[in-house]
């Protein structure tokens, strides 16, 4: 009886060696695969306004900085920030334009069927503020809301990434933007076209 109890203490034992064994390895496996890879990135294009906008501002060009990192087996975590300056669609008393700071974070997900081209999407928040003459403020709080004292903003964003060239670290190729930002009661839509050069940290 004893040496029962011993070979199935033995045997338990060996059990949950193996279960915990085999849920490191698991463990093991996802974490393997998350920030396995973690890449940077500089971008420059131009954006281009829709809807209620296209009367507000004239086309802007952008630069940018980006950070894309392994998160899952087919999707990849990104990081953008972009900084624009828009001009006033037509002459705009006391405004000369509107700086624009805008940081996205979502996931993009490389499908194997449409290889290389990879699709993303994900959430924005937009800084913008008014490039005006200081002496005119008064006139600008009179008139209601402005973007004198700042003004951010939230929405969604969805992306078409094609690698154009590859080469050991490097790689370059072309982004396509459109954002949309949860302003009532008109939102307000953007489309961005950039070619964009990365390199890979690990």
């Amino acid at each position: 009886m004893k040496n029962l109890k011993v070979t199935l203490l033995l045997i338990l034992s060996l059990a949950a060696c193996a279960l915990a064994q085999s849920g490191a390895s698991e463990t093991l496996a996802v974490d393997s695969i998350a920030f396995s890879k973690f890449y940077v990135s500089i971008e420059g294009g131009e954006k281009y306004p829709f809807g209620n906008l296209v009367d507000a501002v004239d086309n802007a060009y952008y630069v940018g900085l980006g950070a894309r990192y392994a998160y899952w087996e087919d999707f990849d975590g990104i990081i953008l920030f972009q900084y624009s300056y828009f001009e006033p669609h037509g002459k705009v008393p006391h405004i000369y334009g509107v700086h624009e700071v805008s940081g996205k974070l979502g996931l993009d997900y490389r499908w194997k069927l449409i290889s290389p081209l990879v699709v993303g999407a994900g959430f924005l928040c937009n800084w913008n503020r008014a490039d005006y003459d200081e002496k005119n403020r008064p006139h600008f709080e009179s008139q209601g809301g402005t973007l004198t004292d700042n003004e951010t903003e939230f929405g969604w964003f969805a992306r078409l990434n094609l690698p154009v060239f590859t080469l050991d670290n490097y790689r370059a190729g072309l982004n396509v933007l459109w954002e949309q930002v949860w302003t009532l009661p008109e939102r307000s839509n953007m489309l961005s076209v950039g070619l964009y050069v990365e390199r890979r940290l690990w």
